[in-house]
């Protein structure tokens, strides 16, 4: 996943630009980047490794040194950005969130048209911010590359370009993830979170729709390329991703969450002592479950965030398992001989919860129910990088449906979508066995899209019920 901030000013926007990219720093772990424009010193960029120290730690000497009325940010999951480019189009700097799953195409492509080289990263890979400016600088200006860009990438890509004379931002093809236009006097911002803004004295103004293409400047935003009518934006976004405080297509993602919550409950027939959540995402639907149950809320254990603020994790799964375990403090007189159930975004491998419910039951819990806050997660993500998962097996469901076949079951993948079908209800209770859960009940899909309040057609589930 990855965050991106811009801000377009008549005065210096570096303070707004480096607070607004470092309110984006739980979407991501790996790099963060600034690049700023001022008519008198050009342009300007830093980016840093922020994978063992917070972005305002890392940017805190660059903030203090740089200047420019426009700027953009980004903190990325993957690779280096944002890019400075120099090309026919004169030197921009572009920023991505998105992903290509027809990269090595398009490379060939490129290679075939007379496109030189693409630099390497450590890992191998090429950097998807350079493939996306090389695709855009094939046309004969911004706009059309940019377009062309979004229609022969397959996956989603949403960018900022800035240029001297303003910031080109693009929200992808389909509208999976969001682009928030805030305002003040005498500047305008562009934002993956909607909340970024508020704090720099900035109000909403608008958010971008799928595929708009709009420039911005100190004096106003203007649409370059009209939206499109039709719209798939990441339910995930709602369950996971987004901050609190955020909200997408006028969605709050609070309150969201407590809808999320109080359908959980509805449709439940265990009577725990408390309900909890997983910190942090899983509080707020806890909290929505315990005020339509009337089961009282708690916290059995905390969150240690002075060292392990981010919600992301290592890469390697022997250190995710051991940071999951470290990062959650349980409080034994809130467990001890309690009936618990327990909250969470997702279930995707189950090492986690798992190691979370082993150490509930040693801290003296005399029963765990685990509702998660979705449904089960059956399909690996095309759009948006999801997880770090290199494999649909890495998902709990599917390596419990690979047992099943190789005990001669035919597994037909829609069956095990709908969630009255009784294929459904024995794969639920596999996972519930293997976790060593109590008890085990996901979100039902049809439950979850009400929740969210967005018509299913305009809402991505593909990595739900495997639908485009």
């Amino acid at each position: 996943m990855g965050g991106f901030f811009a801000v377009a000013a008549k005065e210096d926007c570096v303070f707004d630009l480096f607070f607004g990219t470092d309110y984006h720093s739980h979407l991501g772990t790996r790099r963060a980047g600034m690049a700023v424009y001022s008519r008198e010193k050009g342009y300007d960029r830093a980016i840093h490794n922020i994978e063992n120290a917070p972005f305002r730690t890392k940017f805190d000497k660059d903030v203090n040194e740089m200047q420019g009325s426009l700027g953009i940010g980004c903190i990325s999951d993957f690779e280096p950005q944002p890019l400075m480019v120099r090309s026919h189009h004169g030197t921009y700097a572009i920023t991505t969130v998105g992903k290509i799953n027809n990269a090595d195409k398009l490379i060939q492509e490129l290679f075939s048209k007379g496109h030189s080289h693409f630099l390497e990263m450590s890992g191998g890979d090429i950097n998807a911010t350079e493939l996306v400016a090389a695709i855009v600088n094939q046309k004969d200006n911004l706009v059309e590359g940019i377009r062309y860009a979004q229609e022969v990438i397959e996956g989603s890509m949403t960018l900022l370009i800035m240029t001297p004379k303003g910031i080109y931002a693009a929200r992808d093809l389909m509208g999976r993830t969001p682009v928030s236009i805030g305002r003040k006097e005498g500047a305008y911002c562009a934002s993956f979170e909607s909340f970024a803004y508020l704090n720099l004295g900035y109000t909403a103004h608008r958010e971008l729709g799928p595929g708009e293409i709009a420039v911005l400047t100190p004096e106003g935003v203007k649409t370059l390329v009209q939206p499109g009518k039709d719209m798939k934006i990441c339910t995930f976004l709602w369950i996971y991703y987004g901050y609190p405080s955020s909200s997408y297509e006028g969605i709050s993602v609070e309150q969201m969450r407590y809808n999320c919550g109080a359908k959980l409950a509805a449709r439940d027939n265990v009577q725990p002592d408390i309900v909890a959540g997983v910190p942090d995402s899983g509080t707020a639907h806890a909290i929505g479950y315990a005020n339509q149950s009337g089961i009282p809320f708690s916290r059995p254990f905390v969150k240690y965030t002075p060292t392990w603020p981010r919600s992301f994790m290592p890469t390697i799964q022997t250190q995710r398992n051991l940071i999951a375990k470290m990062k959650l403090i349980p409080v034994k007189e809130l467990i001890e001989g309690k009936r618990l159930l327990l909250i969470d975004d997702s279930i995707v491998r189950g090492t986690q919860l798992r190691e979370t419910t082993e150490f509930l039951y040693q801290s003296g819990a005399k029963e765990v129910h685990i509702r998660p806050a979705c449904p089960p997660l059956l399909f690996g993500c095309k759009y948006l990088n999801f997880s770090r998962s290199t494999s649909e097996m890495d998902l709990i469901t599917r390596r419990v449906l690979k047992e099943m076949e190789q005990e001669g079951r035919k597994i037909d993948l829609k069956l095990y979508v709908d969630p009255d079908t009784p294929e459904y209800a024995e794969m639920v209770k596999h996972i519930e066995k293997q976790l060593n859960f109590t008890s085990l009940r996901y979100h039902r899909l049809d439950d979850m899209i009400e929740s969210v309040g967005i018509d299913r057609s305009r809402l991505c589930t593909y990595c739900w019920d495997g639908k485009e």
